[in-house]
């Protein structure tokens, strides 16, 4: 932004599908992160989380947290509570009606409502006394084989309405983008590759003089339904469920056949896992083991289902995913009420089970590259953000293609934030917004 035109007061919004963060931009300075002095201490990052437990002092009898009081609360009462994370992955889904909240049932924006709730009261001032100019992030695609974009978009509207402020939305890594510009002294065109829990996007700018009228340019964005969240459920579906018995095989009268992988499907998606534990499920489980060659497997399962251990289950998935990024193998460990599962992990194993995400990424590099009309030598910086940007096979990804000189990165998961209250601080903002929704 040219020295001679003052910043506005604007406040961004990255809701990510596994973290949520804040940024408030003023009149003068950089833009200011929110912090949460959270139970596990203070941090910038709020868990895109919800827990929801019965009370009759509550309104509605539902009592509710978010961020990381939820998952305190769900830790300390598991078995009395509802514990939601990754909500935003179903946004653009038109098979997603509502979530079964005990006797409850809760559409996304209302989820949404009662998270905003619960991030602005722990945002301390930064969700006070807001500015006219809010931006909210938004994925260039939202997850899911036909995502819905307007209806998304509708959703998100409902979700954002109590700050009772003009909502403007803007694609995420062009917010990443943003911020990045601002670091550079030369003119150059800039590549951001975004990965966060639920989708990969990738957008180009082309950056001006830091005198210039206009620093920012941007000039094409592209986006694929992979991320983090799918990279955990490799691990889930490749490690962790043939020890839950998928692959095995149960006896039928006088065969022997393999169990149907519909029993396992619903560990791929919050809102169905969520649900297992009921009676019908339970009874389904019970004859499974009986006639199962490795009963020890279904066990395993129905304690995972019974216990409500699927958010331990992925927090151990998510660690060791974290650890074959620095180290070459790892072990795989999760404990819980009637449940111990120890596995060794080779990254060589990791990247071979993620080898088809990889691709779809590298498709979404071409499509945004195609899209600005340039190649790859014609890219002078590439910024690669998001907890998976740390996963060396995605680093390496992009080496390949443009070089390690040219790749930078850093404030894995502020970066957007801090990019979009930038951008609502910026005269141009209209030029960063999206007016009607369309799928990239």
């Amino acid at each position: 932004m040219p020295a001679s035109q003052s910043p506005v007061p604007a406040v961004g919004i990255d809701f990510g599908t596994t973290n949520s963060v804040v940024a408030r931009a003023g009149e003068v300075g950089v833009p200011r992160l929110a912090t949460f002095d959270a139970p596990d201490g203070a941090s910038a990052v709020f868990r895109s989380a919800l827990c929801f437990w019965q009370d009759d002092a509550a309104r509605g009898g539902l009592a509710h947290e978010a961020g990381p009081w939820a998952i305190a609360e769900f830790l300390g009462f598991p078995q009395g509570s509802r514990f939601i994370q990754s909500f935003k992955s179903v946004a653009a889904s038109t098979t997603f009606e509502h979530a079964q909240i005990f006797t409850k049932r809760l559409r996304f924006e209302d989820l949404g409502r009662v998270f905003m709730e619960h991030l602005a009261a722990h945002a301390g001032d930064a969700l006070q006394a807001l500015p006219e100019r809010i931006v909210v992030g938004r994925p260039v695609r939202y997850v899911g084989a036909r995502p819905d974009a307007v209806l998304a978009r509708t959703r998100y509207d409902a979700m954002f309405a109590g700050l009772k402020r003009e909502i403007h939305y803007v694609y995420e890594p062009l917010g990443a983008a943003y911020g990045f510009a601002s670091r550079l002294s030369e003119p150059a065109t800039l590549l951001v590759a975004d990965f966060g829990g639920g989708t990969s996007d990738f957008s180009i700018v082309r950056v001006a003089a830091p005198d210039a009228a206009r620093r920012c340019v941007p000039l094409a964005s592209a986006g694929v339904g992979i991320a983090g969240d799918r990279f955990d459920y490799r691990i889930m579906d490749q490690l962790v469920l043939p020890l839950l018995g998928k692959g095995g095989t149960y006896r039928s009268f006088d065969k022997v056949l393999e169990i149907p992988a519909g029993h396992f499907a619903d560990f791929g998606d919050w809102s169905r896992l969520a649900l297992m534990r009921n009676k019908r499920t339970l009874d389904q489980l019970a004859k499974l083991r009986h006639a199962a060659t490795d009963p020890a497997a279904i066990d395993r399962m129905i304690a995972v289902v019974e216990n409500e251990l699927g958010y331990g289950l992925y927090e151990a998935i998510g660690a060791v995913k974290r650890s074959l990024s620095s180290d070459t193998h790892a072990e795989f460990r999760f404990e819980g009420e009637g449940l111990t599962i120890t596995a060794e992990v080779a990254r060589a194993d990791f990247e071979r089970w993620i080898a088809p995400d990889l691709a779809e990424l590298e498709a979404g590099v071409d499509r945004v590259l195609a899209r600005a009309g340039l190649d790859a030598g014609q890219i002078d910086h590439v910024f690669v953000t998001g907890g998976s940007s740390l996963i060396p096979a995605v680093r390496a990804l992009f080496e390949r293609r443009f070089g390690e000189r040219r790749i930078a990165s850093g404030d894995e998961l502020t970066s957007i934030a801090h990019g979009l209250a930038m951008i609502g601080s910026a005269p141009d903002l209209a030029e960063w917004t999206i007016a009607e929704e369309d799928e990239a």
